[in-house]
């Protein structure tokens, strides 16, 4: 470490001065050091410059010509021609002249500064302007300072102007009538129309995936460019920095992450590839570092939770928690176990960035500890989703505490809240006790993608019984703590029994058939 560091620190400074870079260049790589590029100012007078870009902006109409998806978009751009934000919207003819507000998005470092308000204003004069109506579904949260945001630009409830016939279920459907429309009577056609859009909106829910990976590719492949001209030095002289091997990682892990989302996304085919991103050898074969160099984090590590724990780690941890985290043993999943047998690789191996965009997945996430005799995992997560983390930890607590003792056919139901949080170098480690099982669905994959298991399952249906286990567990933890099966399985990870030595589920089988041994709720 501290032979680096005086080409970490110089790369930062480097960061500083770097003025060749657009404002959104230089908060992409912000970005992708402290996750949240408010957080950092690497850049002299970047916020300055935020705020310059901001009030310089203006927003442009769209061009019915070059709609897409039948998506029609109003862009607030800077005098460069940065995107700063946008509004997406639909048009339909029937029973009224409607534009349907799909989303607005503002870019969170212009956040805050009243560029939301200011297009929903331009949509209504849009709207006035062509004598229609605009409707939107308002998913912002009650406490979210932007809640009313649409209400004071002269938004109301559906149902405030309905009132009859709009189930509780649609309270959130907002509707504009310019001022030209308030005489007219449109209870009715409201009516017709919500039913209408709530007909469409798997349709346009597919047209907004599409053109929301299209636009999120293309931002990949922008920060990917602004990484290579930015580290272009060492590149061509084969040095890398510890501060370059950060970067890149911390690139490649956002990117297979996104990878992974967008294939369960309603309506996705792979039309957009994501394969437009292939990583040149020079950085493809960099280790991978998932920590910052000191010299991007200078404050001390944080323990959140039992102290006295933490006081019966090593030394060495406690010192220097992620440098010594990141070093021990990475937890031996099947699937990656499995990775590295058809390569040739030995588990020992030190893996590269390019190893990640093989695997899909970041398997450096989770790693393997002994404390106090017993087999634990450490798992790093971003630091600012600790507050949600928190929200569901006191679940698991809960589900731990009052419902010990229940099945869920045949399947013992436990949960494994966290012992303790150790924050440092911009992560957060998180450390709970390891279960003796694997997340369902990787086990669904082994089940049927492992030809050493097809037979078994081929004969016992194991694949049916884990699916119907863990929604009959999501269903039956969802109404002991009051809420829908869907808040369930979206906020906790569930885990069925797993031999991982022998790799084969461990199940119960008797006279009466055969269950999974347990279920557990993370």
């Amino acid at each position: 470490m501290k032979k680096n560091a005086p080409a970490d620190s110089a790369a930062a400074t480097r960061l500083a001065g770097a003025r060749y870079l657009s404002v959104n260049e230089r908060l992409g790589l912000i970005a992708l050091i402290y996750e949240d590029p408010l957080a950092g100012d690497l850049f002299d007078n970047l916020w300055k410059l935020v705020n310059r870009t901001v009030s310089g902006s203006r927003i442009n109409g769209f061009n019915a010509d070059a709609a897409k998806n039948g998506f029609r978009v109003f862009e607030i751009t800077a005098e460069t021609g940065e995107s700063l934000g946008r509004l997406n919207m639909l048009y339909l003819k029937k029973p009224i002249p409607c534009y349907y507000l799909v989303y607005v998005e503002v870019a969170p470092p212009f956040r805050r500064k009243g560029l939301g308000s200011r297009i929903i204003k331009y949509f209504g004069e849009f709207l006035a302007e062509k004598s229609a109506v605009g409707i939107l579904d308002n998913i912002i949260p009650k406490d979210d300072p932007t809640y009313d945001i649409y209400r004071k630009n002269g938004w109301r409830s559906v149902a405030a102007i309905a009132k009859k016939g709009i189930p509780d279920k649609d309270a959130n459907y907002m509707v504009f009538i310019p001022r030209g429309m308030t005489a007219q009577d449109l209870k009715e056609p409201l009516g017709r129309l919500l039913y209408h859009l709530k007909r469409k909106r798997t349709v346009i829910d597919m047209r907004d995936n599409e053109v929301m990976v299209t636009r999120t590719i293309a931002e990949f492949k922008e920060l990917y460019q602004t990484l290579l001209a930015y580290f272009a030095r060492e590149i061509e002289r084969g040095e890398a920095s510890d501060f370059m091997r950060f970067l890149f990682t911390r690139f490649v892990t956002k990117f297979i992450a996104f990878r992974r989302r967008i294939e369960a996304l309603v309506g996705y085919t792979g039309g957009e590839s994501t394969e437009q991103i292939a990583l040149v050898p020079e950085v493809a074969g960099l280790p991978v570092k998932s920590y910052a160099p000191r010299t991007l984090a200078q404050k001390t590590s944080l323990v959140i939770g039992d102290e006295a724990l933490f006081a019966s780690l090593p030394k060495a941890l406690q010192q220097e928690p992620a440098r010594v985290i990141e070093a021990l043993p990475n937890y031996r999943r099947p699937s990656f176990m499995q990775w590295l047998a058809e390569r040739g690789k030995s588990y020992g191996d030190c893996l590269t960035i390019g190893d990640l965009m093989d695997l899909g997945f970041d398997p450096t996430r989770l790693k393997e500890i002994t404390v106090r005799g017993e087999a634990c995992i450490f798992e790093r997560v971003q630091a600012r989703q600790l507050p949600e983390l928190q929200k569901k930890n006191d679940l698991l607590e809960r589900i731990a505490a009052e419902m010990s003792g229940v099945k869920i056919r045949s399947a013992w139901l436990k949960a494994t809240p966290i012992l303790m949080v150790i924050q440092d170098r911009g992560n957060a480690y998180v450390l709970r006790r390891q279960v003796e099982g694997i997340h369902w669905e990787e086990a669904i994959e082994q089940l049927q993608g492992n030809p050493s298991l097809q037979g078994l399952n081929a004969a016992l249906q194991c694949d049916a019984e884990i699916i119907a286990t863990v929604q009959q567990a999501h269903a039956v933890v969802a109404h002991y703590v009051g809420m829908e099966p869907g808040v369930i399985q979206d906020q906790l990870t569930t885990f069925v029994s797993w031999d991982l030595e022998q790799n084969h589920p461990r199940m119960i089988v008797d006279h009466g058939g055969h269950a999974m041994a347990e279920i557990w709720m993370a």
